[in-house]
């Protein structure tokens, strides 16, 4: 069953300040999740909270499975700091 994929204001704030070549590609995986919200490679964090790479960049989303809803919580560039101050 599809889900409905939204992205928090913080996170698409992030998203807009990615590279156009780095930007698509990060779309894209975005919106396979609303068909697949716990792809192959993705790692769980925490409770709800899941991780997928993409290149460089790390997208950490939550997913809310009674809701039928995938949230973006953020978009981050790879380092030690990306997984600080997760919501």
């Amino acid at each position: 069953m599809p889900r409905q994929v939204r992205v928090a204001r913080a996170a698409a704030k992030q998203l807009d300040a990615v590279p156009k070549k780095d930007y698509l590609r990060i779309y894209d995986d975005i919106r396979r999740l609303a068909q697949d919200p716990r792809p192959d490679g993705c790692v769980k964090l925490e409770d709800d909270l899941y991780r997928i790479r993409c290149g460089a960049y790390r997208v950490i989303y939550c997913v809310l499975d009674q809701e039928g809803v995938v949230l973006v919580v953020k978009v981050a560039r790879r380092s030690e700091k990306t997984y600080r101050d997760l919501p």
